[in-house]
């Protein structure tokens, strides 16, 4: 029997594109806990943010490595998958220098999708006026960054497939 390793994987992306569902049903699937990046914010950040007021990079940094801290201790345990919004390549960067072997999820839509899902929602601060910041911010995967884009516009559950399947062919590759 192989030995599989750590899964150490981020849902990333705008607020409202499936993070927390996606990165549940990941993490369900794989027999690993799923932690919602959101609850490791400093409460400053979650302030600035239930404000309407976008986070700048000086306020993304210690949270940043808070996740990237969590995310290396439980891989010291079998895993883990965490959504966190991770929207910059080097947002990214910081997440995979505490877990080199990360793979991100990066769930895609239109706006005009994601908007729809966020006035039909409640959330505790992310107001709908910071989508179009975050879209704006969004720095798409790179092909060499380890992971796979998916459209939302599929059902979770074949999102979850589409996810899994690239994710164990990759798996299997390493070993």
């Amino acid at each position: 029997m192989s030995h599989r390793p750590p899964v150490a994987i981020v849902v990333m992306g705008v607020q409202g594109i499936g993070k927390t569902t996606t990165g549940r049903m990941l993490a369900t699937r794989l027999g690993v806990p799923f932690i919602d990046g959101d609850s490791l914010h400093p409460a400053r950040n979650v302030a600035l943010m239930a404000a309407g007021t976008p986070l700048d990079d000086e306020d993304r940094e210690p949270w940043l490595r808070r996740v990237g801290d969590t995310i290396a201790q439980h891989a010291e345990s079998g895993g883990v998958v965490v959504a966190c919004s991770a929207l910059k390549r080097s947002y990214r960067d910081t997440l995979r220098a505490h877990a080199p072997a990360l793979y991100i999820v990066e769930p895609w839509g239109p706006i005009e999708l994601i908007a729809a899902r966020i006035a039909a929602r409640s959330h505790e601060y992310m107001p709908v006026t910071l989508l179009q910041s975050q879209y704006d911010t969004l720095e798409p995967l790179e092909a060499d960054e380890r992971g796979i884009r998916v459209s939302v516009e599929n059902s979770p559950e074949e999102v979850v497939d589409e996810i899994l399947a690239d994710y164990l062919a990759g798996a299997r590759e390493a070993t």
